[in-house]
């Protein structure tokens, strides 16, 4: 059959809106009204204040930690599990007893979870909480790619995994509509990217603790910001630049359990491990001025146009398209520049992009996209346990909180659209589907999840089901609810 010539229609604003845009539609959205204003229902959620925080003294977030608290209680339980191993490798001090004469002394003690497993699941919690009540849920998605942009991975250690989520809160989330400078240096700062990129192991080689020591600098995190946090491969920088920034870099550390620096778990500058005197960084010279040598470094990075372009890139890359148009890229680009990295600015202009209304659906769900669509699908309500929803993101590949390396998970479809993985998508939307407290009419759901959207195949196949289940395991697998 012969390709027709015309272009294909655009595709449904709601969808849009929700998909492209947002976390999924829910049973009680009314896609038609969406459809109506699209642009307006996303952009009235950039206007709410303070729409991205999710405060830890809420009610339903008392038990949240800051990163201070979180550490601490890290730090401390990482000191009982090794007293604990002490005291098992130890010889025995006590003559031995008869064990029949007291049977409990045969059996261990069971083991209590690592307090930082349940930090850990109670953030999640509080995320998972926040997607699943988003109305369109475009401020979460812009959560997502800065937290995965600014990544850390609780693979590194309990230390990160017990303050992951308050990094993400309050590095992240306070700046996703504000200035993308004060992002950049609250992350930097944070103990949680401080530990991830072992920068409390760099030591300026001329610093009063480098000479005593002899231990030298730990490039990691000036070359992940360079690299990856603003300019970008390939945008100028050199070797001699990154070491230079790893010398500007050396002093910001931890403060330890002992707390010999500050408060245990805090951000410090350490002035005995910096590097002293000026610096040269991207051909400006740095005059010697402790911790703010890199602060400095750090304002003038974030205004380069190459990092106005990398970050421009990754934003259209993730909502738009794998291979964004240039004209997108360039306006996004300029925006970012005009504005001094002002993001609600970047927003609303990625939302105002006629190719992000124009272009068809292609993106594949990331994992945690679409498992949130799931279960905003079928009705979840916040507030349920979290342990399925983490087992269905390490099952698709994405675990929380835990990407393969500094550069993040990948935000290509190719990565996502294996065999595997969506093998793994239909066994999750069967589950859902039977775990459903309520399973409504597969057709109607069809309609307010989908609308006018569904191809002929996927309407059929729906209406063909055997069951209510089946009719919504296969709405959920299908590719217009997998798409954005």
């Amino acid at each position: 059959m012969a390709l027709s010539a015309s272009s294909p229609a655009p595709p449904d604003p709601a969808l849009v809106a929700l998909n492209r845009f947002g976390l999924g539609a829910r049973p009680d959205d009314d896609l038609g009204k969406i459809a109506a204003d699209p642009r307006g229902y996303l952009k009235a959620e950039l206007k709410q204040q303070d729409i991205a925080l999710i405060p830890a003294d809420a009610s339903k977030n008392a038990g949240l930690l800051d990163s201070t608290a979180a550490i601490q209680a890290s730090m401390a339980a990482a000191a009982e599990r090794k007293a604990a191993r002490v005291a098992k490798a130890a010889p025995a001090m006590q003559p031995a007893t008869d064990t029949a004469d007291n049977p409990t002394d045969a059996k261990e003690k069971p083991v209590a979870p690592p307090v930082e497993a349940d930090i850990y699941r109670d953030e999640a919690q509080a995320r998972f909480d926040r997607a699943l009540g988003a109305a369109p849920g475009f401020v979460e998605r812009l959560v997502g790619f800065w937290s995965n942009h600014f990544c850390v991975s609780v693979a590194k250690g309990q230390i990160v995994r017990a303050c992951a989520g308050a990094f993400e809160r309050e590095a992240i989330r306070p700046f996703v509509l504000g200035r993308f400078a004060d992002m950049l240096l609250a992350v930097e700062h944070h103990p949680a990217m401080l530990f991830y990129l072992d920068n409390q192991q760099s030591i300026g080689p001329d610093s009063r603790a480098g000479k005593r020591r002899g231990r030298g600098l730990n490039e990691n995190l000036a070359r992940e910001i360079l690299e990856l946090h603003t300019l970008g491969v390939g945008s100028g920088y050199s070797q001699a630049d990154v070491t230079s920034f790893a010398g500007m870099l050396t002093g910001w550390t931890i403060a330890g359990r002992k707390g010999r620096l500050g408060e245990p778990g805090t951000f410090v500058f350490n002035a005995n491990a910096h590097q002293p005197g000026e610096a040269v960084l991207l051909g400006k010279t740095y005059p010697a001025g402790g911790m703010g040598q890199a602060e400095a470094a750090l304002n003038d990075i974030a205004r380069q146009p190459a990092t106005a372009r990398h970050i421009a890139t990754k934003l259209a890359r993730h909502f738009l398209a794998d291979d964004p148009s240039p004209q997108s890229v360039a306006h996004l680009a300029e925006v970012f520049t005009k504005t001094d990295g002002d993001l609600r600015a970047l927003a609303l202009a990625l939302v105002d992009l006629p190719e992000a209304w124009s272009m068809p659906l292609t993106k594949l769900r990331s994992p945690f996209d679409y498992v949130v669509a799931v279960r905003r699908a079928i009705g979840a309500s916040a507030g349920n346990e979290p342990q399925r929803t983490l087992r269905w993101l390490r099952a698709l590949g994405e675990p929380l909180w835990q990407p393969p390396g500094p550069n993040g998970f990948s935000d290509r479809t190719d990565n996502w659209a294996s065999a595997e993985g969506l093998k793994t998508r239909l066994d999750i939307a069967w589950q859902a589907a039977r775990q459903a407290d309520n399973v409504g009419n597969p057709d109607a759901m069809l309609s307010t999840l989908i609308g006018a959207s569904a191809s002929a195949e996927t309407r059929e196949a729906v209406a063909r089901a055997e069951s209510k289940q089946q009719g919504l395991a296969l709405l959920l697998i299908a590719p217009e609810f997998q798409r954005r």
